[in-house]
């Protein structure tokens, strides 16, 4: 919905071992060689999910360009900021939506340390 593309390389559909087709790309395989890999439905709406997600952090990240972003590990944004600046109102930033989803509920939550750890 963001406008976003995902991209496999060299698509194709094939038959496996027992006739049943299959949707295949090429990509890098456990050894770290170039290979034909296989995907399935689940995991292609897994990489939309994915996809979504990262495009939602972004967004977020975006809304807090007065802050002094240090990192972001997966869904947590990182922030050194004074002490002014209140847990509340950093979720208040990440409870936006863009445009493009509009009508999605968000819900952020934080907590304030002096140095990283996960709760």
């Amino acid at each position: 919905p963001s406008g976003r593309r995902l991209a496999y390389i060299r698509p194709k559909v094939e038959k496996n071992d027992y006739g049943k087709n299959i949707i295949t790309y090429e990509g890098v395989d456990g050894s770290k060689k170039w290979s034909r890999l296989e995907t399935y439905g689940a995991k292609l709406v897994e990489n939309i999910t994915q996809g979504v997600a990262r495009d939602l952090l972004m967004y977020s990240m975006a809304t807090m360009k007065n802050m002094d972003i240090v990192a972001h590990v997966h869904d947590e944004v990182i922030i050194e900021c004074d002490k002014d600046t209140t847990v509340e109102y950093v979720c208040g930033l990440m409870e936006q939506t863009p445009e493009w989803a509009k009508d999605l509920l968000l819900r952020a939550d934080g907590y304030e340390c002096e140095f990283y750890m996960k709760q």
